[in-house]
């Protein structure tokens, strides 16, 4: 199996998508290597715009690019296209309802040496809170790519946040992105595992596991945080009558606050988180940091056993 890492997902894509439609632009804050926007740099000098390490003034000028018609791309690190600029998001894109593109690399602890300065854990309830707001978070390179495509077809702000570190390529480059739909990975009667971004191939990983221990696992891909795919989600939860979510974020705002809301006014059932439990990251191996944190696929199983003994 192939391992590249998300960002590049979204590189490639956005090269394509400048090339079928000549309204796409770009905006990087002075990491166009690390977004991998190079290539669309190279093929679209006159629609490409480096405005420096100055986040907020990007946003601004990406949402002045939309009155003209134009499809604006922001390009940073996840915690600068969040925390550092929420204000401008909040007011000049999110309330306006304009049609820019937030896109977001290094997200959640696998950005690792970087440290808690640099890494987010936040940003997912930061920008599903926004009224209007999409928000998506893909687990690999071809659904990257394949969102980056995709949200230029919808006409409203998004966030769409991927990641640093080379993770395995295992969605087929084949099948269609829908926003809002979530991706149903394996079948199985005893629990409902939701998972999301880097944290998908972990659960995956679990679900093998557990079914050695004869326990059998609906495991379900919610690239899509906002707006969320209740029907899987129902569909499953009433068949596993427990549930387990699984993310790169702190537990607190994140998917497993928002399936949490929709199952408690649905159909409440035993749920256990597997995210970031009131705590900043640190500097250290990306795949270390999962194991250190709680977010490797030993601990999915541990809350799986919990929930399935709550039932």
């Amino acid at each position: 199996m192939e391992y590249i890492d998300t960002r590049s997902g979204f590189g490639d894509g956005l090269l394509e998508l400048g090339r079928k439609n000549p309204d796409i632009l770009a905006l990087c804050a002075d990491l166009t290597g690390s977004l991998k926007m190079d290539k669309f740099k190279s093929e679209f000098p006159d629609r490409f715009f480096q405005v420096g390490i100055a986040e907020a003034n990007m946003m601004g000028i990406a949402a002045g690019m939309t009155i003209g018609g134009k499809i604006p791309f922001t390009g940073t690190f996840a915690n600068f296209s969040t925390s550092r600029v929420y204000d401008q998001i909040r007011q000049s894109i999110a309330y306006s309802g304009k049609n820019v593109k937030i896109c977001a690399s290094h997200s959640g602890l696998t950005l690792g040496e970087d440290g808690a300065t640099h890494q987010v854990l936040e940003d997912i309830g930061m920008m599903k809170m926004l009224p209007g707001m999409t928000v998506i978070n893909t687990c690999d390179y071809n659904q990257t790519r394949l969102a980056t495509i995709e949200i230029a077809q919808i006409f409203g702000p998004v966030y769409l946040r991927f990641g640093r570190p080379k993770v395995p390529n295992f969605t087929d480059p084949n099948l269609p992105f829908q926003i809002g739909k979530g991706i149903k990975l394996n079948d199985g009667n005893d629990v409902t595992i939701i998972c999301t971004g880097h944290l998908v191939w972990e659960a995956i990983n679990a679900a093998k596991e557990l079914n050695n221990k004869n326990v059998s696992c609906d495991v379900i891909n919610i690239h899509t945080i906002k707006p969320l795919d209740n029907q899987i989600i129902l569909d499953s939860i009433k068949k596993t009558k427990c549930v387990v979510t699984a993310e790169e974020h702190m537990i607190n705002g994140g998917l497993g606050d928002s399936v949490a809301q929709f199952c408690s006014r649905n159909f409440p059932v035993p749920i256990e988180m597997v995210g970031v439990n009131d705590s900043f990251g640190e500097s250290g191996k990306p795949h270390e940091l999962l194991i250190k944190y709680g977010l490797d696929a030993k601990n999915i199983v541990s809350s799986v056993e919990r929930v399935i003994s709550r039932k």
